[in-house]
């Protein structure tokens, strides 16, 4: 049997992994999601220790994971990603020194901080890359979330860096691609590289995918979504004009238009700063991009091609079936955690 990796996400809406086989060819092995209780978790964050330790057990049982060690993927609101620069030094005295430099940089002093930097290049002895920092309290409510279950993390991720893992799946060499992986609640924005992430930008946005609409009770997906949108003032879903089919397109909710503007405004902000490569395309996944109006906002409001991709694009399955639908456009992050991976 082939040495595998397992790649762990806890989101607000249920807790997800896959296990792939190790190595530069990886192959999908087995995966699975499990939903949570309301309250249990929000991304990246636990709430109800007990709550996700029960459906982690519950999701080992169902998938047959063969490992209980895991690579978590961690991406929230909460987490601080910025770029930085710093005195080029070996990686261990980077990391000795890391604190002390970035403190100004933190919402929260540097000892109760999980940081990691990701260099990308170095010129005239500096050092530049992404920074990354992570409330410790929340990581170590994680870890000891995973322990309750009987999992071990060998290795805690920021789920955009898979994302960009993910992107050589699809980005052609020398290809500048936008991965925008639109959650339930929060959305990433990578601009990647060869695999490189050269920025990243989290928005926190709360769109009307298909788990989170299930939580309402006594109401069906239909009738969930007409009534969130019964309560945006009036004038708030913006009305495109005619496509180039020369027919017009349908009203776009507010949630949609507003995550475009904000993916709109993360490209330019990009595409202003000093010697970036241009963007040629956005690659699009998670649930909430088939949230109504995400595609059509998008198209619109950029001028590049929009792609969606799903799991079936990252990686192939033998045995297995591969996720489809919503399903399938969330692993595409989950994915990212093990691509490339070593199994310990």
């Amino acid at each position: 049997m082939a040495k595998t990796v397992i790649g762990l996400e806890i989101t607000e809406e249920s807790v997800r992994a896959v296990e792939v086989t190790a190595g530069r060819r990886p192959v999908l092995v087995a995966s699975g999601e499990v939903a949570l209780p309301a309250g249990a978790a929000k991304d990246s964050e636990v709430l109800d220790p007990d709550a996700v330790a029960l459906a982690l057990r519950q999701l080992w049982t169902r998938a047959g994971f063969q490992s209980r060690r895991v690579v978590l993927g961690i991406g929230s609101r909460r987490v601080l990603v910025r770029e930085f620069t710093t005195q080029a030094l070996r990686p261990d005295l980077l990391k000795q020194s890391l604190p002390f430099q970035v403190q100004d940089l933190l919402p929260v002093p540097a000892e109760q901080a999980v940081l990691d930097f990701l260099p990308i290049a170095e010129v005239d002895g500096q050092v530049s890359g992404l920074l990354v920092a992570a409330v410790s309290e929340t990581v170590e409510v994680l870890l000891k979330t995973l322990e309750k279950a009987k999992l071990r993390a060998d290795a805690v991720d920021f789920a955009p860096f898979g994302l960009a893992r993910a992107a050589g799946s699809f980005a052609a060499p020398g290809e500048t691609v936008a991965m925008v992986h639109v959650g339930d609640h929060t959305s990433y924005v990578v601009i990647v590289r060869d695999g490189v992430p050269l920025f990243v930008r989290i928005l926190p946005i709360d769109l009307p995918t298909a788990a989170s609409m299930s939580r309402e009770e006594g109401a069906d997906v239909d009738a969930a979504l007409a009534e969130m949108l019964e309560t945006v003032p009036a004038g708030a879903r913006v009305r495109l004009g005619a496509g180039s089919d020369g027919h017009p397109h349908p009203p776009i909710p507010l949630a949609a238009a507003d995550l475009a503007a904000r993916v709109r405004s993360t490209l330019s902000f990009h595409a202003g700063r000093a010697d970036a490569p241009a963007v040629d395309r956005v690659l699009l996944s998670g649930a909430g991009a088939a949230s109504e109006g995400v595609i059509d906002a998008l198209d619109t409001a950029l001028d590049v091609d929009v792609v969606l991709v799903s799991a079936g694009d990252v990686i192939t399955s033998e045995l297995v079936h591969l996720p489809e639908g919503d399903a399938g456009r969330d692993f595409v992050s989950t994915l990212g955690l093990v691509l490339g991976a070593e199994a310990a």
